[in-house]
């Protein structure tokens, strides 16, 4: 965090990185799966690729032709077993099975057991995210009291102006726990 001498900017900041953890926290419930298929499913999948990792989307363009299976076009057709293999050992349990450049990914139906564990990586996907709130909290409230002992609030507004980062902090934190009971929801949905 800047050192932000004036209430104003530090409120945008400590917004935008609360904003940040929840855009994060979004963008990793999307690779969790749902029983149906999104091409934010294989976003984690890194393929060793002319001699380094480089994402699945840098390889091939990943479609999704019907509900239960996801494709990938393999650009280059020396590249197909590496990205084969990435999807395989990506540990999304599943089986991808090659037809040329065309790489075809069932998506197999979930069982409870796997919805079970798929809702305990989903808390504590939400977890990271509130610590990551926590910790902006935690920051904005030492720059606030730095900018008392700096002279430029009074006590009366520090006291003010912790009240809102509160507020800010709980409002974030509770869209992240709304986020998490949707995902929770759309895991556990047969």
């Amino acid at each position: 965090m800047s050192n932000p001498t004036n209430w104003n900017d530090l409120k945008k900041d400590i917004t935008r990185r609360m904003d940040s953890a929840v855009e994060v926290l979004k963008k990793e419930f999307s690779g969790l799966r749902s029983g149906r298929a999104s091409t934010n499913l294989l976003d984690p999948v890194v393929v060793e690729a002319y001699g380094q990792t480089m994402p699945l989307s840098q390889c091939g363009t990943v479609g999704v032709p019907e509900p239960r299976m996801l494709t990938v076009q393999v650009w280059d057709k020396g590249q197909v077993k590496a990205v084969e293999k990435a999807i395989r050992d990506a540990g999304l349990g599943l089986n991808p099975q090659t037809d040329g450049q065309l790489i075809r990914v069932p998506i197999p139906p979930l069982n409870e057991e796997r919805r079970k564990e798929l809702q305990k990586v989903g808390g504590k996907y939400a977890e990271q995210a509130r610590v990551s709130v926590r910790n902006v909290r935690r920051d904005g409230m030492d720059i606030l009291k730095k900018m008392e002992k700096d002279g430029h609030i009074s006590e009366d507004e520090i006291k003010k102006h912790e009240k809102e980062v509160q507020s800010i902090t709980d409002e974030t934190v509770k869209k992240i726990d709304e986020l998490l009971a949707h995902k929770e929801k759309e895991i556990m949905q047969v």
